[in-house]
Order: C-alpha cells, then structure tokens, then sequence
C-alpha cells in the first residue's frame, strides 16, 4: 500500500482528498501547513507528496525546493496541486522540483493516473 503525504491548508478539501485515496488502496498521512508537511516528509520518507501550492507559514513551492535539494527526501516525487491554473503557475511549480503538476477542483482519476505514473517510475 502505498504511503502518500497529504499536504493542504483547507480542512474540508484534505478531509475529502484523503478519503478518497484511502478508499483506493492508499495509506495516507496530511499535513496543514507547509513546516508540517516539511517536517513529515522527511521524517517518513512518503512514497508520493500531494503539495498544496498555496500554504500557510511555508509555501508548497519552498517547502518542493527544499525536499528537493535535500539528498533524503530528492526522489520523493511530488505532485504539485493548486487552484491556480495558469501557464505561470505551472512553470514555477516545475521550476520548484516538482515531478508533475494538477489543478483543483481535483479530478480523481486524472490525478490516479499521474499519481500511479510516478509510483511506478520510482518502483523501476
């Protein structure tokens, strides 16, 4: 079963988020602020990061950096996630390290799909 890190600020749309991927067979782990989801990474090593884009007290795009630059947590790969969907946004968010990038509201099955992408291009 996969580990996955949940990291949104907004209650209602981790809750929701995360009942759905443990509905489908994930183990999953949230956190509500950027230092959290920080912290949490690198103390358990997820298998996938979901990274809110906008959060409290570190942003999800410092808190990607970070991860990536630090030799523990560097192939971890992270969706970034965010409401907002322009060209630019989607720049940064690779800028930041991360490994894909998906809008919200999310949709479950075209997130599945890059989720599971990922997971298995770090399995091989």
């Amino acid at each position: 079963m996969p580990d996955i890190l949940l990291v949104e600020d907004n209650e209602m749309n981790r809750d929701m988020l995360a009942r759905r991927l443990g509905r489908r067979g994930f183990s999953v782990r949230v956190a509500a602020d950027g230092g959290t989801g920080l912290r949490e990474a690198e103390e358990a090593l997820p298998d996938l990061i979901l990274m809110d884009m906008t959060l409290p007290d570190i942003d999800g795009l410092e808190v990607t950096r970070k991860l990536k630059a630090d030799a523990r947590t560097r192939g971890v790969p992270i969706i970034v996630l965010t409401a907002r969907a322009m060209p630019e946004d989607r720049e940064s968010a690779f800028a930041a390290g991360a490994d894909d990038y998906d809008v919200k509201p999310v949709d479950i099955d075209r997130l599945l799909g890059k989720m599971r992408t990922l997971l298995e291009r770090r399995a091989s």
